[in-house]
């Protein structure tokens, strides 16, 4: 799988707008680090992105689309993506608090 890596962080795809996630609604993981999307993205070029989704994935739903960003992870961390009427947020492992029963 393909990733943009920079002074040793990944890039991920995350959608914080309301309505529709990215990552949450499609669940393809090659998608969340697409490098050219993300360079897309950076450069707010969102009708490439949508033309190049409908070229490769066509079946992919691209919601969250046009509220894309980009968040930097250090490579290796752990993470997730949390996702809330459509809101997405990107959670890294390390900064969870566990409790034990």
């Amino acid at each position: 799988m393909k990733k943009l890596i920079r002074d040793g962080k990944v890039a991920v795809l995350v959608s914080p707008g309301y309505g529709a996630g990215w990552y949450s609604w499609h669940r393809n993981e090659e998608l969340l680090y697409d490098p050219s999307i993300v360079e897309w993205v950076e450069q707010q070029a969102f009708d490439k992105v949508l033309t190049y989704m409908e070229l490769k994935h066509p079946d992919v739903y691209c919601g969250g689309l046009e509220d894309l960003e980009v968040n930097w992870v250090s490579t290796g961390d752990r993470f997730r993506i949390d996702e809330h009427d459509g809101a997405e947020s990107l959670v890294l492992e390390k900064n969870e608090y566990w409790l034990t029963a």
